[in-house]
């Protein structure tokens, strides 16, 4: 039988750290929780750190809305080098020396980053969480096969430089340009394939070096913890907190409450876009959500059904 939510239930804004996967993150807190329903929104890279939203309990239930909303990540980007896996992870393919070509290189990178923001085809890397023919690419890669995944629309909505400068590679005799850029994008996109594709454009080769992901949709890194502060302090995000930052929130009386608990729809409330979906409460409680389907308040999550 559903439980009505509990304070236990509701998002956790993980401050991931290097080396560490999205996987692992989920399994610590469910040592931390002590619960086995916990979930991600949305895969970070091991080298990568940064905002990682959590959900427990009746929360799981958003992830899946919160991992389609928008990301914004800080990067460095290394010019003078590709890699096998696009980052710093992966083997040195072709290398190029900057010595006494840097500051050209670099006057360039403004065209070239501008080519790379709006609406754009990106060829995500191969080793990318995207299933080909029902198993992870990166799986397909580590076992040695060699797959071409296609380009796939993406929107960059800012792709800034911040800073650059020439680095020394003493081992390689090279030198290479590194930038520090910030990046808003949509999801799906993959900043390592935009360090790959602006190296390539500019005839050097690129890959990142460093990842970190400071928000997902309203959810900043500035209210993260790390797993070392929860372990201290648990944290969560309630879900009327949760749903007040993601959706538009709507209060019902108590006939159509009754509706909503039992799955049946009723009509869309007036002034409120169709477009939407919306977070429904009645006078003292968090319902659940809906959406707008012939006209009507169409029931997706029911968080309080009447057989509670």
């Amino acid at each position: 039988m559903s439980k009505k939510p509990s304070a236990f239930d509701g998002l956790v804004i993980v401050d991931k750290p290097m080396n560490l996967t999205s996987h692992d993150v989920v399994a610590r807190l469910r040592t931390i929780a002590q619960t086995r329903q916990v979930g991600h929104a949305g895969t970070l890279d091991p080298m990568a750190t940064g905002v990682l939203v959590c959900g427990l309990g009746k929360a799981t239930k958003l992830l899946g809305r919160i991992a389609d909303t928008s990301k914004s990540y800080s990067a460095t980007i290394r010019l003078g080098v590709s890699t096998s896996t696009d980052d710093a992870q992966g083997a040195a393919l072709v290398r190029t020396d900057l010595r006494g070509r840097s500051a050209e290189v670099l006057a360039r990178v403004p065209a070239e980053i501008d080519a790379l923001t709006g609406d754009i085809m990106q060829r995500p890397s191969s080793i990318s969480a995207i299933k080909v023919d029902g198993k992870r690419a990166y799986h397909r890669v580590r076992a040695g096969e060699q797959i071409d995944i296609p380009p796939r629309p993406v929107s960059v909505s800012r792709f800034e430089l911040q800073q650059s400068r020439v680095t020394e590679l003493p081992a390689q005799g090279q030198q290479v340009l590194d930038l520090d850029v910030v990046v808003d994008c949509s999801t799906g996109t993959y900043i390592r394939a935009l360090a790959r594709d602006l190296g390539d454009a500019l005839a050097v080769g690129g890959h990142l070096i460093s990842l970190r992901r400071t928000a997902v949709g309203p959810f900043r890194s500035e209210k993260a913890l790390t797993l070392t502060e929860l372990e201290a302090e648990f944290s969560v995000v309630g879900l009327p907190e949760s749903c007040e930052s993601l959706f538009f929130g709507i209060t019902v009386d108590d006939e159509v409450g009754t509706w909503f608990r039992h799955g049946r729809r009723s009509p869309w409330p007036d002034g409120v876009d169709p477009k939407l979906t919306v977070a429904v409460s009645g006078l003292d409680q968090l319902l659940g959500l809906a959406e707008c389907k012939d006209g009507l308040l169409a029931p997706t999550v029911v968080w309080s059904p009447a057989n509670a």
